[in-house]
Formats: structure tokens, sequence, C-alpha cells
């Protein structure tokens, strides 16, 4: 028998026998077909694990998708397309903060939401059978956008987005890179670098930016499918602080725009809808509300009203009142 191995495994050093990859996998009580694997910082393709042979001192990283389909708006044919993809829910919803995966899936389907942001974590190699995201959530059914939350360097983003890759087939991701902690505004040039790397390698970035029409044109420019401008801080639950800028982001952009972050109540999602938008992404207001599954409700009909609200086009604003009953024939 091959004399044990010294491997370093999502962060911890580790004793093994395994003679390959997937050996290692199924020792851990893991599946090879829902993680993806990095060895030594490059990204070991899912259908070499089991020909992927072991070696003393091996740095792996073992990641899957943790919280961070067919949901169909009733009688709606007001579709949106981003990267050739057309969904009809304009509400994309996160899949962090929930009490658990259950309530995290219930609030999803109250939400009508075709797409959830995931973001990509190390397995828990301690608890291999701890419940994960795709047992109540299934990626066949709702689109999964995996996310780099978290991520402050453009490298560090991309790495990510790889294994991401690698773990579930998915090329349209959400990035973000993030200057820095206390107010988790994006860092814009990394930002654009990571964008530009990533568009050059096949994936199709959704781009979090600060509400700037200028930054929001060159993420476009240099391969952003979408832009998504914060309409305040993350989890803030603010609301749009800036309706000029995010107003001439929509006027100005060639692909779809959604405002991303800062969004507390209902009429926040509204306000952004009518602003021409062309969806929203939230997670904080909704699992972070005394009802989430309520307020995932709430959510969607504001989503929906706010964009009856933009295609029927409002009234023209008076400095001074206009009466509703005509004057003629007053008694």
């Amino acid at each position: 028998m091959a004399a044990p191995l010294t491997l370093t495994v999502n962060g911890e050093t580790r004793r093994s026998s395994a003679p390959t990859i997937a050996a290692l996998v199924r020792e851990l009580d893991l599946v090879p077909e829902k993680v993806a694997v990095e060895r030594n910082g490059e990204i070991v393709p899912r259908s070499t694990l089991a020909d992927a042979a072991l070696a003393d001192g091996d740095v792996l990283e073992i990641v899957h998708f943790v919280g961070g389909g067919d949901h169909h708006a009733a009688g709606s044919d007001d579709t949106w397309t981003v990267a050739g993809r057309t969904f009809r829910s304009r509400l994309i919803v996160g899949t962090g903060k929930y009490k658990d995966f259950a309530q995290n899936a219930a609030a999803l389907e109250a939400s009508g939401a075709e797409i959830v942001t995931v973001a990509v974590r190390r397995v828990n190699v301690s608890d291999p059978k701890a419940p994960m995201l795709t047992d109540f959530i299934d990626p066949k059914k709702v689109t999964y956008l995996p996310n780099t939350a978290g991520c402050f360097t453009a490298e560090d983003a991309i790495r990510t987005l790889r294994l991401a890759r690698e773990a579930g087939g998915w090329d349209l991701v959400k990035l973000e890179v993030l200057g820095e902690a206390r107010t988790l505004y994006p860092d814009m040039r990394e930002t654009l670098r990571a964008t530009e790397r990533l568009a050059s390698e096949g994936f199709l970035p959704m781009v979090y930016c600060v509400d700037d029409p200028i930054a929001a044109k060159q993420l476009e420019d240099a391969g952003a499918v979408a832009v998504m401008p914060l309409g305040a801080p993350i989890g803030s639950g603010l609301g749009i602080q800036n309706r000029v800028t995010i107003r001439l982001i929509v006027e100005g952009a060639s692909v779809p725009v959604l405002v991303d972050a800062g969004v507390g109540t209902a009429s926040d999602a509204a306000v952004a809808m009518e602003l021409g938008c062309d969806g929203v992404l939230m997670n904080t207001a909704i699992a972070e509300a005394k009802d989430p599954i309520r307020m995932a409700r709430a959510m969607k009909q504001a989503v929906e009203a706010g964009r009856d609200a933009y295609l029927a086009g409002r009234m023209a604003t008076r400095k001074y009142a206009d009466p509703s009953s005509p004057l003629a024939g007053l008694i």
C-alpha cells in the first residue's frame, strides 16, 4: 500500500492514501459531480478527476455553491434578454442571510424569480453530508448566477468564476470586485480589468458598478453583458439615492441595466423599474424582512407594477394644481 500523502485541502493539512483526486473527493464523502477542484492554483476539469493522480504536498481547493427556473410571471409577455437568454421575471434574488435553505427556496417561489445569485465557497470537508443549496433550489429549473461576493482583486474574482464554471458549467456570471469592506463599494479599476479578462475567456459577465454613466459605458465596451449600478450601499436598505444617474445609465446603455444593492422595500423596487431599468437584484430586503415569504411576494408585485408604470408613461409634472374635474358648467 502506498505511503499516505500530506495534502492541504481547503486550507487544512490532511493525510490521505487516495491515489486520485476523485478518490480523495469520495474519501471525504463528497460527490465529484457536485464539486469543483483546484490543484496548486490550476482548475482540474471534472471529467479528468478520476485520472488526476495526487502528489505529496498538493494544495487543493474543493468548492460548491452556497446561499450567498420555471417560475413564470403569469400572463406576462413582457420579457427581457441578457446574453441571448430570455426571462419573464425581472426580479433576481440572492441566496444569503436566510435562516435555512428551506426558507430560501420558499421565498424564491413567492418571488417568481428565475435567476438566483450564488456564492462559491469551500466545501465543509468535516461535514460533507451537510445540506447544500442545490438540494433545495434545482439549478436545472432556476438559473444559477455565480457571483464573486467577497473578492477585492480582479485576480480573486477571475479565479472564483473559473471554479464556478467548472462546478456548474455556467458562463453567465455576476462580477463584483469590492474596494473596501466598510462600504462594499466597487473598485472600478479592478472591476474593469476583470471584465476584460473574463470576456476574453468566454464568460458573460453581469457587472456590479457605481452609479456612474461613464463607468457603465466603459464596462459595456469591455464586454459586460449587463451593467448593475448600485442604488445604495449593499445591504443598507436606503433605496435608490440618485435617480438621475440611474436614468442616465439606462438612456446610454445598449445592454440590460439592473439596479443591484440598496433596495429596502417594495417601493424602492418600483422606483427602479419606473426609471426604465430592465430588472432589480436584491437579497437582504427579502431575507431580513420579518416575513421573508410575504416580502418576496411584495417585491414581485412591485417590480411588475413599476414596469407597467414605465411602459404606461407617467403624467407630466406641473408647478401648480390642475383640477381633474372640468370647470365648465360649474354651479
